[in-house]
């Protein structure tokens, strides 16, 4: 099964599609082999691990695409969903971005309607374009596709701009120009969260879980209760493992050394086996490589 149609597959049954979310190839490879059935591609986590920068529209779409690529080959059969920024400019723009993602191996991406550069979408002083450009955007996404299973999430972030209702006409907007899911974009209540559902019932719609920004923290299961489909986690690996090394760069600015925070930490023979040293090892014997 080709993995846009796994991932249509997953979107029309009855569980909640939970895609934690990978910054580079490890972080990737650690959430498929933790078994989730779906990796989503941040862009916040992508702008931080390629530049050390801040998610403000600086990658590239090729940047971004080779990114998507990597991710893909290490996910294998499980479905990558990418960010894919505004789609890198107009809708012929668009056409081209979605088929460069659809070549590196996504199973989905997501465009929304800033104006570029855009920002994170919990950050402040965002703006967007009409309703009417963006649609045309959505359009030509879909019309660009070559597979036809490829997933295309629109996103809104029109709710922190002009409020909650030009966010959900634009929603519907962009379900009628073909999008197979809705991403809108930071709601700041239980209340917008179920006005979304209940503005748009016959679509899938994604819940971005970002970690104490503008979005209520909720359980799954809360989640799930109201309607969403498919929720993702952009940054949550990408700050834990933040804290974790500014805790073992503050050791070694104490003039100690690892072994003082080794019950924080992986072995080399956990972290080699993690990354897959036995199955190239595997394959050294196999070949008879030295």
């Amino acid at each position: 099964m080709r993995v846009t149609t796994r991932l249509r597959t997953l979107l029309a049954g009855p569980d909640l599609v939970i895609a934690p979310g990978a910054y580079d190839g490890l972080s990737a490879r650690l959430i498929m082999q933790a078994g989730f059935t779906a990796v989503y591609m941040t862009g916040f986590g992508t702008a931080a691990s390629v530049l050390g920068q801040p998610d403000v529209g600086l990658l590239t779409m090729s940047e971004m695409v080779s990114r998507a690529a990597a991710l893909a080959a290490v996910t294998g059969d499980v479905p990558l969903i990418a960010d894919a920024d505004t789609g890198y400019g107009n809708p012929i723009n668009v056409r081209r971005t979605v088929r460069e993602y659809e070549r590196a191996g996504v199973a989905a991406l997501h465009i929304e309607d800033q104006v570029w550069p855009k920002k994170c979408g919990h950050m402040e002083g965002k703006q967007v374009i009409p309703l009417d450009e963006m649609a045309q955007k959505v359009r030509a996404a879909v019309e660009a596709r070559q597979d036809p299973d490829l997933v295309i999430i629109a996103r809104t972030d029109a709710n922190a701009v002009y409020g909650l209702e030009d966010a959900l006409r634009r929603g519907k907007a962009y379900q009628e120009a073909g999008a197979d899911v809705i991403f809108i974009e930071a709601p700041r209540s239980v209340e917008e969260l179920r006005a979304i559902k209940q503005a748009l019932p016959d679509i899938p719609l994604l819940f971005n879980w970002a970690d104490t920004a503008k979005t209520p923290p909720l359980p799954l299961n809360q989640i799930r209760g109201l309607g969403y489909k498919l929720v993702i986690f952009p940054v949550s690996l990408l700050f834990a493992a933040t804290h974790a090394m500014l805790q073992l760069l503050e050791v070694f600015k104490q003039g100690q050394i690892p072994t003082e925070y080794a019950d924080h930490m992986v072995t080399f023979a956990q972290f080699t086996q993690q990354i897959g040293l036995p199955e190239i090892q595997a394959l050294e014997r196999r070949y008879g490589v030295q």
